[in-house]
C-alpha cells in the first residue's frame, strides 16, 4: 500500500480512536491524530531494514534519501531488485515486532496511548494484508 493510502487510513483510524478513547483535551486529540497519521506512514521505514538484509546493501535507502521525490512518487520502484515476496512477508513481521515493542513501552507509560497505537498499527497491517491478497 502506498504512503498516501496509509495516511488516509491512519487519519480515519486515528479520528475514530480519539472519539472512542478517554482523551481529555482537544489539543491532545489533535496531537494523537497527527501522531496516528505519521505512525501509519513512517512504520514502513522498516522496509529499508528488510531490503538491506535481502540485498546486502543500503542502496534502496540511499536512493530515497538522496531523491525524496522518487520515494513518494515512484513507490512501486523503491525496492527494485529485491525479492518482493520475501520483502512482503518480512515487512509484516517487522511491523509486528516494532509495533509490539512500541505498544509494550507505551503500556507502561501511558496505557491509552498504547491502545491508540495498537489500533492504528492494526489498521495498517490489515490494509497491507488486504492489498497483498489483492482484496482491496
Amino acid at each position: 500500500m502506498k504512503s498516501p493510502e496509509h495516511a488516509a487510513l491512519g487519519a480515519v483510524a486515528s479520528v475514530l480512536l480519539v472519539l472512542a478513547l478517554p482523551v481529555s483535551v482537544p489539543v491532545e486529540a489533535a496531537g494523537l491524530v497527527a501522531y496516528g497519521v505519521l505512525l501509519s506512514v513512517f512504520v514502513d521505514l522498516d522496509h529499508f531494514l528488510v531490503a538491506r538484509q535481502l540485498s546486502g546493501n543500503w542502496s534502496h535507502l540511499r536512493r530515497c534519501v538522496t531523491d525524496p521525490a522518487f520515494a513518494f512518487t515512484e513507490q512501486e520502484r523503491v525496492f527494485d531488485g529485491v525479492d518482493t515476496r520475501t520483502l512482503e512477508t518480512r515487512r509484516l513481521l517487522t511491523h509486528m515486532l516494532v509495533g509490539g515493542a512500541l505498544v509494550g513501552a507505551l503500556a507502561v507509560l501511558a496505557p491509552v496511548y498504547a491502545v491508540f497505537t495498537a489500533g492504528v498499527l492494526y489498521v495498517h497491517v490489515v490494509a497491507d494484508l488486504l492489498r497483498d491478497g489483492e482484496i482491496a
